[in-house]
């Protein structure tokens, strides 16, 4: 069991990283107000959300404790990112506001990850 939640950690991990790493290479384009969401931004939120879901399930059922609160906090910090890069996916363009708000989320939800024990 330890080893299938590892490898949902691993795919939990890089979908984060698609996310983050989509925001930061616009990170010019915002500041010349041509910033765009990614398709790899959705795809990374959309793994980020599968596999969270599937972790706590798993370790739920290898009776480890899950903080719910923790887990809903991260819930709703990704389903407004998921909401927010799913809406505007098709746009040209994207207010500076919108994409510095999902980029503050996703930082935000990693540091909520590591820091909240």
């Amino acid at each position: 069991m330890d080893v299938l939640i590892h490898v949902f950690v691993a795919l939990h991990i890089i979908g984060i990283a698609s996310l983050l790493g989509g925001f930061l290479t616009q990170l010019k384009a915002m500041s010349d107000g041509t910033a765009r969401f990614s398709p790899a931004m959705l795809h990374g939120a959309l793994t980020m959300l599968v596999t969270g879901a599937i972790l706590v399930g798993l370790n739920q059922a290898d009776d480890q404790t899950v903080n719910n609160i923790k887990i809903g906090v991260k819930l709703a910090l990704l389903v407004v990112i998921l909401g927010l890069v799913y809406v505007k996916r098709d746009e040209e363009k994207v207010e500076n506001s919108l994409f510095g708000l999902v980029g503050g989320l996703t930082t935000a939800n990693i540091f909520i990850a590591v820091l909240w024990t």
